[in-house]
């Protein structure tokens, strides 16, 4: 059953920006210390974080004998870090500065016996100044970051069911921290040209890892101080004629991104968000698919249901 409208709650990058920078940033941190305790798994898998009942979760960390996790509860507008031996600490969501959420958190991680040493420059941002020496006040609104998480909620529920339409090799839906994007992504199961890198602030061995096999990506973004929240399709690489595909709804062609993009509002406001989503990542997908010749008969499959395993006859 499609979502109710009033289940995706407004969003506009006016409202949104001030407090989804202070939270990249935050994100940033608890990522990173996810990345300095985790096996690299292929397309950095391990380092990304989930939409949880609360808010965003990192999943179990190991460290040693125990494992820890970190979750941003916007519903308490706390970090719970809690740890397998019992041991638990939060903090507290507040406008301030990011060395002192910083502080707090490599203070805490200490204090439970999880102490993590991460690399403290920030990923994919124009500003990459490291977390310790980043003392400019910053804002934080615990109700644009229910909102926020509220339409991630809705957002991740339409990923997942696009998700088990594809037998081939796909993602999870997660959150990248670097660009701060929920994404899910399929594979053709081809090597892909070798990326040509030059993302801000992120070594090339990362993406070139990353974009290792064709790909069709989508995912959701909260926009910036001149974009709104959209969501977002590409490939890579971008078969000839991918900018000029049909896709449904209309969405517009990014050159400078190299992606459609499709205005959250757009879906927020129409009579069936979840019809208009699943569209536009079925559209996009299929142009990508059908442009770059992937084996659709081989990968695609119906949508999964509860209590039903794939048939195999």
């Amino acid at each position: 059953m499609a979502a109710r409208a009033d289940a995706w709650p407004e969003l506009s990058a006016t409202r949104l920006w001030p407090t989804m920078e202070t939270l990249q940033l935050w994100a940033q941190i608890v990522g990173k210390v996810r990345l300095s305790q985790t096996p690299w798994l292929n397309h950095g898998w391990h380092v990304t974080l989930r939409v949880s009942a609360r808010g965003l979760a990192t999943g179990l960390i190991p460290h040693g004998g125990v494992g820890f996790e970190m979750e941003f509860d916007f519903i308490a507008s706390e970090l719970v870090i809690r740890v397998s031996d019992g041991g638990e600490r939060r903090i507290g969501f507040k406008p301030g500065t990011v060395a002192d959420f910083y502080a707090e958190v490599m203070g805490a991680l200490t204090a439970l016996g999880v102490a993590c040493r991460i690399d403290q420059t920030p990923d994919e941002m124009a500003e990459a100044t490291p977390f310790p020496e980043d003392r400019r006040h910053r804002a934080y609104d615990a109700e644009v970051a229910r909102d926020y998480w509220r339409a991630l909620v809705q957002v991740d529920r339409v990923l997942n069911g696009f998700r088990t339409r594809f037998l081939g090799k796909c993602s999870p839906v997660h959150l990248f921290w670097g660009a701060f994007d929920l994404a899910v992504t399929r594979f053709s199961g081809r090597r892909a040209p070798l990326h040509p890198g030059g993302v801000p602030h992120l070594p090339d061995a990362v993406t070139r890892e990353a974009y290792s096999h064709e790909v069709s990506s989508a995912g959701f973004w909260p926009g910036d101080p001149g974009r709104g929240p959209c969501f977002y399709a590409y490939a890579y690489p971008a078969p000839p004629g991918f900018e000029a595909a049909a896709v449904e709804p209309p969405a517009r062609w990014d050159a400078g991104l190299g992606e459609f993009l499709l205005p959250y509002e757009a879906v927020r406001t129409a009579d069936d968000p979840d019809a208009v989503l699943s569209a536009f990542l079925e559209s996009t997908y299929a142009a990508a698919a059908d442009l770059g010749g992937w084996d659709r008969a081989a990968l695609e499959c119906a949508e999964g249901r509860p209590r039903h395993p794939r048939w195999v006859g």
